[in-house]
């Protein structure tokens, strides 16, 4: 990374502390000269696969996009994790989502994605997380993902795993991470802001109420509207608001699919909850979610075959109609449990 970026960080960290109080009452001038540079743009996107608006952002995003878990995620596998996000540009994907928690303490996706963002960067919208529910923590996480990622700045940062009230009180709270966000996009470190959850739909919609952001990422699936549903408040007000709207969990790590073969030793929580094979093919459980009013689908993979597969289902996209949609919904119901494994259950 240049000299340049990183004295861009070190500013932006030593003004974030005298920032805090004004940002909160909107009282902060511009205070830098800084430009970002223009929206990414992926040459091969548009005759790859169907494009959407990403809400008021301006940008087109590929309906298919990768996700930074499953095999990008995995430590001391860069010989499989680089060439999936290498492949995955060279294919027309345009949109990257990671996070500062994927992989544990070494954030294995990050460096994945920050080796190709070295050559790469101007391609994709890339969008990471803070998990750290304070402004102090999330500044620290943010200088630390700029640098892994081989950049100066992102498309979107979010606030991750958005899961218990006490998060969003945290997070709203004096000194909380939504200082942070605001900071950082007014230091222009980042472009837009979002937010992410997967466990109450009513979490995200006081996020949404509280605060103007520019996109979100919700857990969306055949299965979800038979427990704490996200399509029936939560998608219809992100609609209403104009955000970016990214689903994912769209084969719940495989649970939803006949192909899913579970693991009797790991069983619970995020690693299992899963007894038998679920019910639809990936076909299916994609284009359940692209015929919803979404922008664009993260989808993390394993292997390049994969990568290809799931873009090649993208390029031959057409919507299901709503006859389709409430039969794959019923087909999904005797899984619902173990495709909707990251709802709160209790």
């Amino acid at each position: 990374m240049s000299d340049q970026a990183h004295s861009s960080r070190r500013d932006f960290l030593k003004k974030s502390s005298v920032l805090g109080a004004a940002v909160v009452t909107g009282a902060v001038a511009d205070t830098t000269t800084r430009v970002l540079p223009p929206l990414p743009n992926n040459p091969v996107t548009e005759k790859a696969m169907p494009t959407r608006n990403l809400g008021r952002t301006g940008y087109r995003v590929g309906i298919f996009s990768l996700g930074g878990q499953a095999s990008i995620e995995q430590p001391n596998n860069d010989d499989v994790a680089v060439p999936i996000v290498e492949r995955a540009l060279d294919l027309g994907v345009n949109y990257i989502d990671t996070a500062a928690m994927y992989g544990g303490e070494e954030r294995w996706s990050q460096r994945y994605v920050g080796q190709v963002m070295k050559r790469r960067r101007n391609q994709v919208y890339l969008a990471s997380k803070t998990h750290d529910r304070t402004r102090d923590g999330s500044l620290k996480l943010l200088e630390q993902s700029l640098k892994l990622l081989n950049t100066d700045h992102l498309d979107a940062w979010q606030l991750h795993h958005i899961d218990e009230q006490s998060d969003v009180d945290r997070i709203f709270a004096k000194g909380g991470a939504i200082e942070a966000l605001q900071q950082a996009k007014e230091q222009k470190m980042v472009r837009f802001l979002g937010v992410t959850g997967h466990h109450d739909p009513d979490l995200l919609i006081q996020c949404l109420e509280r605060f103007p952001f520019d996109q979100i990422l919700m857990a969306l699936n055949a299965a979800d509207r038979h427990h704490l549903s996200f399509t029936e408040k939560l998608l219809p007000l992100a609609v209403e608001k104009q955000l970016g709207i990214i689903g994912m969990k769209i084969p719940a790590r495989g649970r939803i699919l006949a192909s899913w073969k579970p693991d009797p030793q790991h069983q619970g929580g995020w690693t299992g909850t899963a007894t038998g094979p679920g019910t639809l093919a990936m076909k299916e459980a994609l284009y359940y979610v692209l015929s919803q009013p979404v922008s664009t689908v993260i989808i993390g993979c394993d292997t390049i075959s994969q990568l290809e597969e799931n873009v090649q289902l993208a390029r031959d996209f057409t919507p299901l109609s709503e006859r389709q949609l409430a039969t794959l919904s019923e087909k999904a119901e005797p899984v619902a449990r173990q495709a909707l494994f990251f709802r709160r259950w209790s």
